[in-house]
């Protein structure tokens, strides 16, 4: 007579069940069960832990709909940077690519090449931990946020059912996978759950998502996972990472080894061995396209050796060894019904088509750039014209030319660009030699408006809270009043109360009385805006340099630049020829800070600031000789370093950090749960460090 199952056990049995008909219909789209009988299954299982609670455990398939809304998401540092790729257009520019790829490799060497389709999603990072019985189970899912520091979305991402919440131990065995490790990947709304969603929305009043990608995002950051769970979102995998580092030997047994262990992997992706197959596979996914059921905007390719990925590194924003190549804009004709003049950050006064709304490669469009009054003039456009409209890049709609045939006459209005700023009423002017008109009033709404979004920009000052919405409040006016979306004869804003904010500085004035003052605005959220706000003062001299917005000054200069001048003093009494003396800064750069600088105001501006409690100052670096010649390789958990502090040490000591272990490695530095890096560093006999031996060194 067989011996009834515990309790325990039926639920163990029922778990493994569920997961296995849910790893056929979502990662592999072959189902062996009806809903009904999926759901008979899952009844069944929810009635048990209901009546076992002490049984239940995060990943069950009954937990992947949380009830209670979150009340906001942890910020999260990723193990490695999540970057951007480089884009490619043409077929030149793919090869142009690939010959940059071999020139980084020894001639000798052997290439290979993994094609995937580039889905037009949200990147996400999934990392598992250790589970029971030797299984590894998801702990955290984090989305890409800024590329260094992303969202804690867990229970966001337990919804989605093509992502295993739990994965046994028999599969990781099978995969070559640890009980720890990372997976990215992206997720998609499928072109289905899209259209199905945009119906409920315009149902119930709303106005529908502009397309795919978007409502991915929106969707994976909403407060009720309820409604995430309701959305059927999809997750494809295509990254393997342990401590930061590739965990297989190639792309290749990567994408394997994550369909081995249950993830769903796109079924398109392909290994070649030329460039000529990469152009052929790039026409057989264009042609593929609309036949997919979700969004692609291109292909991307990567060399599949992780050996050869190391070596062949990164730029400051994306690998070497991998690339974009984006699908032709996709286009539509519409009608031009009128043209708005928006005027940005630095004054440039840009006209703005408004379209009848056209669906062009998935998304709604009516607005579309006309760049400039050369552009308007090129192009010979009037307002009532029928247009073709292209989004460049898949990404920013843009007018082609003007269409003019029996069934779409031409329109008799002329565009006139305007001769005064359309905000604020001053005088516009360009500059001999250049093609844009600007408003040169430092105290237009508008530029103030743009200069304020700037600076709160997440790359910037990163002050959450300050928004579009809240800076127009703190502007005096209404949402619609500077920039306004819609076209009117009218350019003046509507000012609807007394400004609170004039300058960037105003912002590190700012009280809770006042704040409390604006609409929808309580004591936790003006609380939150000013810690915001006081906590932006230690982002640095770069951020600071980066938030003043100097014509021609980003990210990577602004570093520079703040790394050998030290400070702002410094830096804006700092002649042309000086300035051209730093590393990347040419003529232009160096004429336009010369330029911010002389300027009353800006002078002004970087006082006030300073005087406010801003870090206006930077340590220079000086690069010392402790460490001069010396390579290190860092790999585990240290102490109390991070690996970026670590390799900081290092270089202003005059070593150099690398990414992977050879015979010309100096020293590897191992902290805790040391991987592969380890193991080679004593197969080859490279001489081995804890943080204590690398900080005696450097003393």
């Amino acid at each position: 007579m067989a011996t009834a199952l515990t309790a325990d056990q039926q639920i163990q049995e029922l778990r493994e069940e569920l997961r296995h008909h849910e790893h056929l219909y979502y990662a592999l789209d072959a189902p062996e069960l009806t809903d009904a009988q999926y759901d008979a299954l899952m009844n069944r299982l929810k009635k048990l832990e209901a009546d076992h609670p002490e049984l239940v455990t995060p990943d069950s398939p009954t937990q992947r709909v949380g009830g209670k809304p979150r009340e906001g998401f942890a910020k999260v540092a990723h193990s490695r940077p999540m970057l951007s790729l480089d884009n490619a257009y043409n077929e030149e520019e793919l090869r142009a690519w690939e010959q940059r790829v071999r020139s980084g490799l020894p001639a000798a060497e052997k290439l290979q090449f993994v094609c995937e389709l580039k889905l037009d999603g949200l990147s996400l990072a999934l990392q598992y931990g250790p589970g029971a019985h030797g299984s590894a189970h998801l702990e955290r899912g984090v989305t890409r946020g800024d590329g260094t520091i992303g969202e804690d979305v867990t229970t966001n991402v337990r919804t989605i059912r093509s992502v295993p919440l739990s994965i046994a131990a028999k599969k990781l065995k099978e995969a070559g996978l640890p009980e720890s490790f990372e997976v990215r990947g992206e997720v998609v709304l499928p072109q289905l759950a899209f259209m199905k969603m945009n119906e409920e929305r315009v149902a119930a009043g709303m106005a529908p998502a502009a397309n795919p990608r978007n409502a991915a995002a929106g969707t994976i950051r909403t407060l009720e996972p309820n409604i995430v769970a309701q959305r059927r979102l999809d997750f494809y995998a295509y990254f393997l990472l342990r401590d930061g580092e590739t965990l297989l030997p190639s792309h290749t047994e990567t994408l394997q080894a994550l369909k081995t262990a249950g993830f769903r992997v796109n079924a398109h992706a392909k290994t070649v061995k030329t460039i000529e197959e990469v152009v052929a596979f790039i026409a057989v996914a264009e042609d593929l396209r609309e036949t997919l059921g979700y969004e692609i905007d291109g292909v991307v390719i990567k060399v599949d050796s992780a050996s050869q990925q190391r070596r062949l590194g990164f730029t400051g924003k994306a690998p070497r060894w991998a690339i974009a190549y984006k699908f032709a804009a996709r286009a539509a004709v519409t009608k031009l019904e009128g043209v708005l003049f928006q005027v940005g950050r630095t004054g440039k006064v840009t006209p703005v088509a408004a379209l009848t709304p056209v669906v062009v490669g998935g998304t709604t469009v009516s607005r579309a750039t006309l760049h400039n009054a050369d552009e308007i003039a090129r192009l010979g456009v009037r307002i009532g014209d029928y247009v073709q409209v292209e989004r460049g890049g898949d990404v920013i709609p843009k007018i082609v030319e003007v269409v003019e045939d029996k069934d779409h006459p031409r329109g008799k209005k002329e565009i006139v660009f305007p001769q005064s700023c359309p905000v604020c009423d001053s005088e516009l002017m360009r500059v001999e030699g250049e093609v844009d008109w600007r408003c040169v009033n430092n105290a237009c709404p508008a530029r103030v408006r743009e200069e304020l979004l700037h600076w709160a920009a997440r790359g910037v000052m990163n002050i959450e809270g300050l928004g579009d919405a809240m800076v127009v409040q703190l502007l005096g006016q209404s949402a619609a009043s500077v920039n306004e979306e819609e076209v009117s004869e009218e350019g003046a804003p509507v000012v609807e109360r007394t400004a609170l904010v004039h300058t960037i500085a105003d912002l590190y004035r700012l009280t809770q009385e006042q704040l409390l003052g604006l609409e929808r605005v309580g004591e936790k959220t003006a609380d939150a805006l000013l810690a915001q706000i006081e906590r932006s003062k230690k982002a640095g001299l770069a951020r600071v340099l980066l938030g003043l917005g100097v014509r021609f000054v980003g990210e990577r200069t602004a570093q520079l630049l703040a790394e050998h001048f030290g400070s702002m003093e410094a830096l804006m009494v700092a002649s042309a020829e000086e300035l051209e003396a730093v590393n990347e800064v040419g003529p232009k750069v160096a004429q336009a800070i010369v330029e911010y600088f002389a300027i009353e105001k800006n002078q002004q501006l970087v006082s006030e600031l300073a005087s406010l409690g801003l870090t206006v100052t930077a340590e220079k670096r000086v690069v010392g000789t402790a460490l001069a010649g010396l390579t290190f390789v860092l790999t585990g958990t240290l102490p109390t370093l991070t690996r970026d502090e670590a390799k900081a040490k290092i270089e202003s000591a005059g070593g150099k950090v690398s990414g992977s272990v050879s015979k010309k490695t100096s020293f590897v530095v191992a902290g805790d749960d040391a991987g592969s890096k380890l193991e080679k560093a004593q197969q080859l006999g490279v001489n081995v460090l804890d943080e204590a031996g690398l900080l005696e060194m450097l003393t």
